[in-house]
């Protein structure tokens, strides 16, 4: 049932997609612009969407009729223009300021839980047992957890110039995650 292998198989599949580290300037930016990151909120939300695209996703998917070409060029195009954000200092994401749903859109989702997540998702389910699976989920959500509420802390240790600096060439590498995912789903 439970396999340590499967379950570091799962874990580190997912925090590569995920990519949390990697995400560490988005959130920051987030949390200058929303005020607070609300960590629980966004662990929460993301854990749902992940174990319900894990059970439902084909299904929803083939509802729609949509392929996972078409899903993974939609998060593309998300991702590119986070990207943007990042490198040209422009807010494309636009909030309501009553609401302040930074923490889940687009912190749980798209970017913990975006196309990329989910498509992974279907993967794993099909090549690995679902309680390894629902493990390397939890392991995931407990690391992203420690990083939302540890982005004060991290931003401290960059200061400005090094949380500028991170944010350009994080901001670089999704154009190319998303100029990737295009030019893999064309």
């Amino acid at each position: 049932m439970f396999s340590i292998k499967e379950i570091a198989s799962v874990t580190l599949t997912l925090f590569a997609v995920i990519d949390i580290i990697g995400s560490i300037p988005i959130i920051i930016d987030l949390r200058k612009r929303e005020g607070k990151i609300e960590s629980e909120k966004a662990t929460i939300i993301s854990g749902v969407l992940m174990i319900a695209f894990l059970f439902l996703g084909q299904s929803i998917l083939s509802l729609f009729g949509i392929d996972f070409e078409s899903f993974a060029m939609a998060g593309a195009i998300i991702i590119f223009l986070i990207g943007l954000e990042m490198i040209l200092g422009k807010d494309f994401f636009h909030t309501d300021p009553e609401t302040k749903s930074g923490s889940i859109v687009p912190l749980a989702f798209p970017l913990i839980v975006g196309a990329g997540t989910m498509t992974t998702l279907l993967s794993l389910r099909a090549a690995y047992s679902l309680p390894n699976v629902l493990v390397g989920i939890v392991l995931n959500l407990v690391f992203v957890y420690i990083v939302l509420k540890a982005s004060s802390w991290i931003e401290r240790k960059l200061g400005k110039d090094g949380a500028n600096v991170l944010r350009k060439v994080f901001g670089i590498i999704l154009l190319a995650i998303a100029i990737k995912l295009f030019k893999t789903n064309l």
